[in-house]
């Protein structure tokens, strides 16, 4: 899924109902943005964003659904490139095929954790299956660091246990919680975790101090830090947190994506598909896209073209980095 975004959300900061101990969470709001095509599926995007460009090293979050895909279309992503970054599939319901220039072939279904490596080069290509009636779920990003942005293509599938603490269903896909470690890799220190909350119930997570944290609500309205999150908002917590308390309000179980990780101190520079460090990165990646270099390889199976990479803007693409956290 590209990352082009002209228009931002604005950031809207909560404020906290239960006394001024509590830390101040940041509700980032999401924006429509269509993935093309004559019947274009629109995933609402809160990452990235002008008031942030990521959570730890989680630098793009794309949330879609419930979307019948008899309306839709469903989704049909024809092959592109990516690099510097690994994308993360997290389905609610729904399947979808997977294909990229390693040679993997696999379904998408919830539940289940797919973990792409771009590195230095991979393509791919992501199409929902006839049995996918109903297509909801996320579409995530993690920025590699500078140390491994050239690493080399890689694909994990795994899938977590549920665990149940406090009136939550817990599946942990990447890193720790409640008890639970997802054995699939990343480079930096990182959570990424499904969170079901029962009706009316308030659960309280020890959590790492050292990570920031993003909530991401998919249904029902959960309050975080005392702050109120509603369906496809974003809440975020600076480090300095040990215990993290969900409260959902509503009468239907909520549920909820926990991300989180240490903050990300590198500046990056994020365009179409690439992650870099310069402009001059963007360049090189999109040149070896459009003369069909070994760097990406090739996808094999998908019935049609590959996606060509956008026209590059008419001036230099500044790297962007989180503003200060207040």
């Amino acid at each position: 899924m590209s990352n082009v975004e002209m228009d931002p959300a604005a950031l809207r900061c909560g404020a906290a109902d239960h006394g001024e101990a509590a830390p101040r969470v940041d509700v980032l709001t999401a924006r429509d943005v269509p993935l093309g095509g004559p019947r274009a599926m629109t995933v609402r995007r809160t990452l990235p964003q002008r008031a942030r460009t990521l959570i730890g090293a989680w630098c793009f979050v794309d949330h879609y659904g419930p979307n019948n895909v008899a309306d839709t279309g469903g989704m049909d992503v024809a092959p592109h490139p990516h690099t510097g970054l690994q994308t993360v599939s997290w389905l609610f319901s729904g399947e979808i095929e997977h294909r990229d220039s390693l040679g993997s072939h696999a379904l998408v279904r919830p539940g289940e954790l797919n973990l792409m490596t771009g590195g230095y080069g991979i393509s791919h290509s992501e199409v929902s299956t006839t049995r996918a009636t109903i297509l909801h779920g996320v579409q995530l990003w993690v920025a590699l660091p500078d140390e491994h942005r050239y690493t080399g293509r890689d694909f994990r599938h795994y899938v977590p246990s549920p665990v149940r603490v406090d009136g939550a269903d817990i599946r942990v896909f990447l890193g720790s919680l409640a008890g639970d470690t997802s054995p699939v890799r990343t480079f930096t220190p990182l959570l990424g975790a499904e969170l079901v909350l029962d009706p009316r119930s308030t659960t309280t997570l020890p959590v790492n101090a050292a990570f920031e944290h993003g909530l991401l609500v998919d249904q029902g309205n959960v309050r975080m830090a005392g702050t109120l999150l509603r369906p496809a908002e974003l809440g975020y917590l600076g480090t300095g947190i040990d215990t993290l308390t969900l409260t959902n309000e509503t009468d239907i179980p909520a549920r909820a994506v926990l991300l989180g990780g240490t903050p990300f101190e590198e500046q990056i520079v994020m365009w179409w598909n690439f992650i870099g460090r310069s402009h001059e990165d963007i360049v090189e990646a999109r040149e070896a896209w459009e003369n069909a270099s070994d760097r990406f390889g090739s996808v094999d199976g998908y019935d049609g073209d590959r996606l060509p990479a956008p026209a590059l803007p008419n001036a230099t693409i500044a790297p962007r980095k989180n503003p200060t956290h207040r």
